[in-house]
């Protein structure tokens, strides 16, 4: 499996798009849901990204998307002076058709021919392991329209337009599709700056030992293993992989380990045996000790904490708990 699939595989819209809004100047949404990732695409004319409470202003042309990092409220706006102007903009709690109906548009085709439609979908991101890619992200980021999503800008403002039953699900599979295509293409720009591992999946000695622990991370691997999977031997990967990632091989695959089992953890039908097994430990007794000197905290003080916190606060304590790199 693609280790960028594997990361996103679960992160999935809420089945709402905000799309064929006519935005006649001067106008402004301000997004106020709190979700953990909001992507934004312009099928008509262009806007600002304005970050609330600070940040430098992101222009969104036609056939650029954009990706905003929550959960602070943003505006997008045709003034990017409005963003100075506290309580502006049209609140946007969920991001819904203008009527207020998820999926259901207004029936006048004509509306299109305004000067700014912007498209959007949001992402309320709870799983560790998508964040332990996503949480680098800057809190704007912008993909030009170089890049090789724009293609489905067209077909996206088909399906809009379009009545054919299955639209929403179709819509939202779009827009997953749009999210991980844009995401894909900005990690490979100059200016992006992706978690060290990220890097190395090129590398021809650290990716093979990378690839093999993210395929199979209850596989008994060790450096030696590791190395006759890359093809090289253990001194030569244990020198490389850290000189490029930052930590010895096994000491990654531990904390690869942690990630899933934290995820596996919120699962109320596993035990915490059932989870040490999933991810490569023989007993509890030592997939607890891992877990806890990796995470501070036993893995049942874990479940208990992840599952009685609201979403906001849950996803601050694993900002404040997510390993650097």
């Amino acid at each position: 499996m693609d280790v960028f699939d594997e990361l996103l595989r679960g992160v999935r819209g809420k089945g709402a798009v905000f799309g064929r809004s006519v935005l006649y100047p001067p106008w402004s949404l301000r997004f106020t849901d709190g979700a953990y990732l909001t992507l934004c695409v312009p099928l008509r004319g262009a806007g600002w990204i304005v970050p609330e409470g600070g940040g430098a202003p992101h222009r969104v042309g036609l056939g650029e998307a954009a990706i905003v990092r929550g959960p602070a409220p943003f505006l997008f706006t045709d003034e990017p002076a409005a963003g100075t102007r506290p309580g502006t903009g049209t609140p946007v709690r969920e991001v819904r058709w203008p009527d207020g109906r998820p999926g259901e548009g207004p029936a006048d085709d004509d509306e299109l021919t305004g000067p700014t439609v912007l498209l959007a979908a949001t992402y309320d991101v709870q799983a560790e392991v998508p964040q332990r890619l996503l949480r680098v992200l800057p809190p704007v980021l912008v993909v030009p329209d170089d890049h090789d999503c724009t293609a489905m800008r067209d077909y996206l403002e088909a399906q809009i337009a379009g009545v054919r039953p299955g639209r929403q699900i179709v819509l939202d599979r779009l827009l997953d599709w749009l999210l991980v295509c844009t995401l894909r293409d900005w990690f490979d720009r100059p200016e992006a700056d992706p978690p060290k591992w990220y890097r190395a999946l090129g590398d021809d000695v650290a990716g093979p030992a990378l690839r093999a622990m993210h395929e199979d991370p209850a596989h008994p691997w060790t450096t030696a293993g590791l190395a006759t999977r890359a093809g090289v031997s253990r001194t030569t990967l244990a020198k490389r992989f850290t000189e490029i990632v930052g930590e010895a091989p096994v000491a990654y695959l531990t904390e690869w380990r942690m990630t899933l089992a934290a995820d596996l953890l919120t699962r109320p039908e596993l035990t915490v045996a059932a989870v040490a097994r999933r991810v490569g430990y023989a007993d509890a007794f030592g997939f607890s000790a891992a877990f806890k000197r990796l995470r501070g905290e036993s893995p049942s003080a874990y479940r208990r904490a992840a599952g009685s916190l609201p979403r906001p606060e849950r996803r601050e304590r694993q900002e404040r708990e997510a390993p650097a790199g």
